[in-house]
């Protein structure tokens, strides 16, 4: 539940900070003070609507924070969820905060830390359930009202199971059509890819074969000019010419010398020695240069096979990849493409049986929910019934319609019928009233006044309170089309649902505010120029005296009526408790 509140430059509320108690807190006031502007921000709070037109005028952002105890019944799904993002820091208090900036995007923030406002989002789905002047119109939304039914059934568990088998279903589907699709061209694509597949293997690659055979055309082609060049290195090193001796017999004359040098000064022997090295490096280097000149090789067939290896390869790399390894993973994937064209057939048999047999355990988990809801349905217009009896609209009735679009291709349902189907189930659920005697049903988003509207949403709510896991329920104006002669029923009304949750409601009938556990009595005043909410936390005296205005001005006669409203509430209320306490 939410236990503290604080708010800063939000529309025309300066500073408020609130703490907040179980039960039903009511907040009344006079109109444009500032009452709705409170639930405004549980709404941002929780992941709603914040735009910059909520700034307080003059100011540069606007502040909203809150603590919530964590509910038991949401506690493992809320930590999980914290868990998940890394920010549980405890398991039994979690503080959300938003900022909405004049300049820049607004932020969000969990335990101290900013988040997405999705999470925000995610979080308050398990915290708060806000009931706006408009938005109990959400029950003239159709698709709600399935919703709805399984919350009151209780079928969460029938459902997940289901929906799980849907989703294996869809899976099922989306393999097969694209198989089936893939028919229509499968030929062409397999010769192509038998193709691709057979070039590459007939080329028999061979891990880091390309450069290698690169320096073997270099020397293929130059194998004339290569030896050339050997050739007069060899003259010049050890053949020599008439005009000029080789250097081999030159540096021999050298030796003799510098030997001759060294035997009359042997400080000079390092001379010879450096001069032999060299003679024999010489030696070595004519005795290479004479073997690599035996190697070159004059052969054209060679150097043409060569060139049309390496063709080859440059062609494969320029198809299928600018590598070896992306060649051969290319060879891999088209074999396995050519797998599935190949066995496509035996594939799509297969996936048309198992396509079969989900359809069959789809249709079983269907019935079983269509018969859990059925079951509701009946208990469900039952006690709405009952409550709207309580809400002066005793002969209203209620109905759950369920029924089913009839389609070939759906699940079988009774008799062979087959009927349309989707992540629900078979069955389209829509709520019907007859408000008054001796009319038939009519869908309640055709004929329901605003104060039946109010009222349908109020007993719905309190029927569906038993299943009802979020802690905290807002309802801004629930009393919108409603008189004061039923202000006090439903005031019971809310009463009693505030005993499972924390409820929270904006009235401006005394005979509904009178049931408050705890009154905040919301004012605005002109202070320096500017317009600004006060919010009153009532006492016994003074929650009397906004009794008595929120009734007319302050008479006796209205004070005396205000206090007969706060009786009458007090006795009722203990009646209430006692008939709780019996269940």
């Amino acid at each position: 539940m939410l236990t503290e509140l604080r708010i800063e430059n939000f529309a025309i509320i300066q500073h408020l900070e609130l703490e907040l108690n179980p039960g039903l807190t009511t907040f009344t006031g006079e109109t444009g003070a500032g009452k709705s502007i409170i639930l405004d921000a549980i709404e941002a709070l929780v992941g709603g609507r914040a735009d910059l037109t909520q700034i307080r005028g003059g100011a540069e952002r606007a502040i909203l924070e809150a603590v919530f105890r964590i509910p038991p019944a949401n506690r493992d799904a809320l930590v999980q969820i914290l868990e998940r993002e890394d920010l549980l820091d405890d398991a039994d208090y979690l503080a959300l905060g938003r900022e909405i900036r004049r300049e820049g995007r607004s932020a969000a923030r969990v335990n101290g830390r900013t988040v997405n406002v999705s999470l925000l989002r995610e979080l308050g789905s398990f915290l708060v359930d806000i009931h706006g002047q408009s938005d109990h119109l959400s029950l003239l939304n159709v698709r709600q009202h399935l919703v709805l039914l399984d919350q009151y059934a209780g079928d969460a568990d029938i459902l997940e199971a289901y929906r799980q088998d849907y989703q294996v279903l869809l899976a099922l589907r989306r393999e097969l059509n694209s198989l089936r699709q893939g028919e229509q061209d499968s030929a062409r694509r397999a010769e192509m890819l038998a193709f691709q597949l057979n070039e590459i293997e007939a080329a028999r690659l061979q891990p880091g074969e390309e450069e290698p055979m690169r320096h073997e055309r270099d020397r293929l082609a130059n194998a004339e000019n290569l030896a050339g060049l050997a050739q007069k290195a060899l003259i010049l090193l050890d053949d020599g010419n008439p005009e000029a001796p080789a250097l081999t017999d030159q540096l021999g004359e050298v030796l003799q010398l510098l030997a001759s040098l060294s035997r009359i000064d042997h400080s000079q022997a390092r001379l010879h020695e450096q001069a032999q090295t060299l003679a024999e490096s010489l030696s070595e280097i004519v005795r290479d240069l004479r073997e690599y000149m035996e190697k070159i090789e004059f052969n054209p067939h060679r150097l043409e096979q060569v060139e049309e290896r390496l063709d080859l390869l440059h062609t494969l790399k320029r198809k299928y990849g600018n590598s070896f390894e992306n060649i051969l993973a290319f060879a891999k994937e088209a074999g396995q493409k050519l797998d599935t064209i190949t066995y496509s057939a035996g594939r799509i048999a297969e996936l048309a049986a198992e396509e079969k047999l989900m359809l069959e355990k789809l249709s079983h988990k269907a019935s079983q929910l269509s018969r859990t809801r059925h079951a509701a349905a009946e208990a469900l217009a039952h006690s709405v019934e009952e409550e709207l009896a309580d809400l002066r609209m005793a002969g209203a009735r209620f109905m759950v319609e369920l029924r089913r679009e009839p389609h070939p291709a759906g699940l079988a349902v009774n008799n062979g019928e087959h009927a349309a189907f989707d992540e629900n189930g078979v069955d389209q659920v829509e709520f019907l009233i007859a408000p008054n005697p001796g009319e038939g049903y009519k869908p309640l988003v055709k004929i329901a006044s605003g104060g039946e509207t109010s009222r349908l949403m109020l007993a719905l709510k309190h029927v569906l309170a038993r299943a009802d896991s979020i802690p905290t329920l807002v309802f801004d104006e629930v009393d919108q089309g409603i008189g004061g002669r039923v202000g006090a029923v439903v005031g019971e009304k809310l009463w009693e649902l505030a005993r499972q949750h924390q409820v929270f409601v904006v009235t401006h009938l005394p005979q509904l505010a009178a049931f408050g556990d705890q009154h905040f009595r919301v004012g605005k005043q002109i202070q320096d120029g500017r317009t600004i909410t006060q919010v009153e936390k009532l006492s016994d005296a003074t929650r009397l005296e906004e009794l008595a205005q929120m009734l007319g001005n302050l008479s006796d006669a209205n004070r005396s009526a205000a206090q007969e409203a706060l009786s009458q509430a007090r006795l009722r209320a203990s009646q209430l408790a006692g008939r709780v306490t019996e269940k």
